[in-house]
């Protein structure tokens, strides 16, 4: 089965099982928005808490804030939006469709890299058990020119939007001989810039009101709070601000379900350093952040760095930690280095002095910060795509299971009679009660026993409890794990104590 049609049965799985709905599909939906089920409100809020109490409960110089969506305009004048966040688009003149111009280019080296896996796979496939992949690579011409061919273009390409020549990124895409998707001709207008911002406007009369923006990052919430926190919370350097909140970005080219959104949430920490540590603190949260994703049991082979090489306005370092969605590697985190530029900006256009005084060195100074931010809804998709899987059992039936990690499963248990009868649902509904203050519990009576399994396997909870006739003499039930399907019979007085001890 292609990545494609992979992709296309987890789209379809997380609205049937109640995860993701399009946006206002009543009304045929709404480009690139999307609504949270019940289940996919659950497994977001989950993701959510893992990433806050990463912060600020593990971490005691950490703490958090949650501003507004409206913010001033002059704070984007200050951080550079107003002027420099833009992106490079393009359009075909045949099918009359608008794509980012780097998103093409990154796209054709990304099958320049689909071309080497295939030859990988290849000699795997004839070489079995004695394939040297890593001899493979150094000694395969096909390879090496694949490797070579990618390199120059990427070098061009970085030099290019470094340089923001957006007639050279024509040139290179003409000459990539790079087609539109739908289309299929070379037909291109000339690259222009684009800004991402959403406008809108504040006051009961229209022409009394000011031009104010949906924000396109919830940073700047943080580095406009700094002083509140560090003067009420009296935070000595280093000290970090985490926020999680709504972001929201006209995107022209939204595509690939909730990878890419226009409205969308944001997990962010800014981590406030002294001039000079900044470069420490940078590796240290590289290192931290990548720790945080490989806790959820995910293999470490879907993660990579891949370090910027044209840096932002505000950045002197920069790494992306890239997840291997179905659809390739991509972006799901960034660390930066965002040097003092954000507090100097806003010191210079609100006019109030932003500075912390340092006893230990007995100097004030602005400090530096390094920021982590991770796209929650991204998260999600890594987290659900990565758990979908299609199963054939030893009885040559087929099942379709999430296997979601344990702490962030919509359900950790489910509690099912095995009949809805002879005082089964009672019983199993006061095991539901005892369990729902300390775990998320459902509980379902509708339907056979199978059936029921089937579908909370469907939704990734970890653990099945069955009470059945046997129960009521014994005080025991079944228990079912999701990931082997395996069975086991546990006094009701020991369920809390097994499912923690699995």
């Amino acid at each position: 089965m292609s990545s494609e049609d992979i992709f296309k049965k987890i789209v379809s799985h997380a609205k049937e099982y109640g995860f993701i709905f399009p946006s206002s599909e009543l009304y045929d939906g709404l480009g690139a928005v999307y609504d949270y089920g019940p289940n996919g409100v659950e497994l977001k809020n989950n993701i959510k808490q893992y990433w806050w109490r990463s912060m600020t409960q593990m971490h005691e110089n950490i703490v958090g804030v949650d501003s507004a969506i409206f913010m001033h305009p002059k704070i984007w004048k200050a951080s550079g939006h107003v002027d420099a966040f833009n992106d490079p688009l393009i359009d075909n003149k045949d099918s009359k469709k608008r794509y980012r111009a780097d998103v093409l280019i990154e796209d054709h080296i990304a099958k320049i890299e689909e071309k080497i896996n295939k030859e990988i796979a290849k000699a795997k496939k004839r070489f079995g058990d004695s394939f040297n992949e890593e001899q493979f690579l150094a000694t395969s011409e096909r390879v090496k020119g694949y490797k070579q061919e990618m390199e120059t273009i990427h070098q061009r390409f970085a030099d290019l939007m470094n340089a923001n020549d957006l007639a050279g990124l024509k040139s290179l895409i003409e000459e990539l001989g790079i087609v539109c998707p739908i289309s299929g001709t070379r037909n291109w207008t000339d690259v222009r810039q684009f800004n991402l911002m959403f406008a809108t406007k504040m006051g009961s009369v229209s022409d009394d009101s000011d031009t104010i923006y949906l924000r396109p990052e919830t940073a700047q919430g943080i580095f406009v709070n700094y002083l509140n926190v560090q003067k009420t919370n009296r935070m000595k350097i280093p000290f970090g601000i985490a926020q999680i909140g709504k972001a929201f970005r006209n995107e022209i080219v939204a595509r690939q379900f909730i990878f890419r959104m226009r409205e969308f949430e944001q997990m962010e920490m800014e981590f406030f350093c002294r001039p000079g540590t900044e470069m420490d603190w940078f590796n240290y949260w590289k290192e931290e952040r990548m720790n945080w994703h490989l806790a959820l049991g995910i293999p470490k082979e879907k993660y990579r760095y891949h370090d910027h090489e044209k840096l932002a306005h505000y950045a002197n370092a920069a790494t992306d930690i890239e997840f291997e969605f179905p659809f390739g590697f991509k972006e799901l985190e960034g660390i930066h280095s965002r040097t003092d530029f954000d507090l100097k900006r806003h010191q210079e256009f609100s006019g109030k002095k932003i500075q912390y005084f340092d006893s230990e060195i007995n100097e004030s100074y602005t400090p530096y910060c390094v920021e982590t931010s991770i796209g929650l809804d991204r998260t999600f998709l890594a987290v659900f795509s990565h758990a979908y899987k299609e199963e054939t059992l030893s009885d040559g039936q087929t099942r379709t299971v999430l296997n979601l990690p344990k702490q962030l499963a919509p359900y950790k248990v489910s509690v099912l009679p095995l009949v809805n009868k002879d005082g089964l649902p009672e019983m199993a509904r006061s095991i539901m009660n005892d369990l729902k203050f300390t775990m998320r519990t459902h509980y379902e009576e509708k339907d056979t026993i199978g059936k029921r399994y089937r579908r909370q396997d469907a939704i990734g909870t970890p653990y099945c409890i069955t009470v059945d006739n046997d129960s009521l003499k014994d005080n025991s039930v079944t228990i079912r794990l999701r990931d082997t399907m395996q069975q086991e019979r546990v006094a009701v007085d020991n369920i809390k104590t097994y499912i923690a001890s699995h």
